[in-house]
């Protein structure tokens, strides 16, 4: 879409802003909208959050641009026993804390409501349309974050918020650069979630791609059999159904103690005395097959009191949230407790192929270990009794090289979708900040539509 520009610009004195149409003003925040915060009632209270009739809204309410209902209700004792103040519905709110992204984040409220200490209510005024200025905090989330720290955990407040420069277009244009930002992001919305979409589609299909070819084989006419393994189902008459302790053993990796001693760890490999140390975090920072590099090293006294994994092996993480993931080693190293590795593998397994398995047991694991409660954690004994169906070697070296070509097709479309949603999301954020600042004029939008 090509638009126009304003015919005359001047310097608006702003850094925020540079130059903006002539005709424009500037003012802060604090004389444009009344500001407020709310509060919270005490939480170990229980009859404030039982059967209450007041919305409220905590700080993650923000993530919706547009919010339509309440996080919890709370009582009138409540409500009067605390600071939370009533918001008026058209009001917007702002988070002056919070985990991740939270914090700088701007929504419009759409039904008279309550809020905790954390968020900022902004009542825009006459001068002020409600969703320019929507608009315009929006443009400048990561200004906004910067004037209380950026990243950090530093919390943003009134004052500040008070301070905020807004450029002031007249009320016929506010509405017309808001009602162009609503249309035109809402169309590149919807072009980002049908590409996330193709995502999760595409996710599904590796998924399954890998399942079917690591349990049915290739060949869809090959007589079936019960593998008499209640999740493995019916697999290929000729394959041999084995459990893991069959074709490998399976020992942990070991950490040395005491945990975090300066004297078992290294920076670097300078001298090259130094063995490459792997983590879970190292294993699970990413979906490539192979490891290749780490950043931390153990010493000669670490590796004493370590366990080394030779290049090749297979390694499969056993504790917490990201546990069962596999991966395989092109480095010899040591690897922590949170680790499991497969050695002394069958000649007649191919560790790709293994590899290529264990993916399919990832969620069934976490599932699983889940169930008991506590910090979910694999030991030997489990991974040992993992029931696998394998196929004549010659065949999983067929498999394994038909999985590749899938992965690298599936890859390119996973790429290329990715790459469509960061354009969108680009042309997003300089569409929101070209019309906030009147870099462009879409004012002969608002006029068409009025003719």
């Amino acid at each position: 879409m090509s638009l126009p520009r304003y015919p005359e610009y001047k310097d608006s004195g702003v850094e925020w802003l540079g130059e903006v149409p002539a005709h424009w003003r500037t003012a802060s925040l604090k004389w444009l909208s009344k500001r407020y915060s709310g509060g919270t009632p005490d939480k170990n209270n229980l009859d404030y959050w039982t059967d209450g009739t007041i919305p409220w809204l905590n700080s993650g309410a923000v993530n919706q641009s547009r919010i339509t209902e309440p996080s919890a209700y709370i009582t009138s004792s409540a409500f009067e026993a605390s600071s939370a103040k009533w918001i008026p519905s058209g009001a917007l709110v702002m988070a002056l804390a919070g985990q991740g992204k939270t914090k700088g984040m701007v929504a419009e409220v759409l039904f008279e409501t309550t809020c905790n200490q954390s968020m900022a209510v902004i009542v825009p005024q006459a001068k002020a349309a409600t969703r320019y200025l929507f608009w315009w905090l929006t443009s400048n989330y990561q200004n906004i974050r910067n004037m209380a720290g950026g990243d950090l955990r530093d919390g943003l407040n009134l004052e500040l918020l008070g301070s905020i420069p807004c450029p002031i277009p007249e009320s016929f244009e506010q509405t017309a650069i808001a009602t162009f930002l609503d249309n035109e992001t809402a169309k590149i919305d919807a072009l980002v979630a049908e590409q996330e979409k193709l995502l999760t589609l595409l996710a599904e299909k590796r998924q399954a791609t890998i399942s079917h070819a690591v349990t049915k084989g290739l060949n869809r006419d090959a007589p079936m059999k019960d593998s008499g393994v209640e999740w493995l189902g019916v697999v290929p008459a000729h394959w041999e159904v084995k459990q893991l302790r069959h074709v490998a053993r399976v020992v942990r990796g070991a950490s040395p103690r005491p945990a975090g001693d300066p004297r078992f760890f290294a920076e670097d490999n300078v001298d090259f005395e130094n063995m490459p140390w792997v983590t879970v975090a190292e294993i699970t920072k990413n979906a490539a097959v192979y490891l290749t590099n780490v950043n931390e090293y153990l010493t000669p006294l670490g590796v004493a009191n370590s366990q080394v994994f030779e290049s090749g092996t297979l390694v499969f993480t056993n504790s917490g949230a990201t546990l069962g993931v596999p991966k395989i080693l092109a480095i010899d190293c040591c690897a922590n407790d949170g680790v499991l590795a497969f050695k002394s593998l069958s000649p007649k397994v191919e560790s790709r192929f293994v590899y290529d398995y264990l993916l399919t047991t990832t969620e069934r694991l976490r599932t699983e270990m889940k169930q008991g409660g506590g910090q979910p954690n694999l030991n030997t004994e489990i991974v040992k009794n993992i029931g696998i169906a394998l196929p004549p070697l010659a065949e999983q070296a067929k498999i394994v090289k038909f999985l590749d070509q899938e992965a690298a097709r599936l890859d390119a479309l996973t790429t290329e979708a990715s790459r469509a949603i960061n354009l969108l999301r680009e042309r997003r954020s300089a569409l929101i900040s070209a019309a906030v600042t009147g870099k462009i004029d879409v004012r002969p939008l608002a006029e068409q539509k009025v003719a």
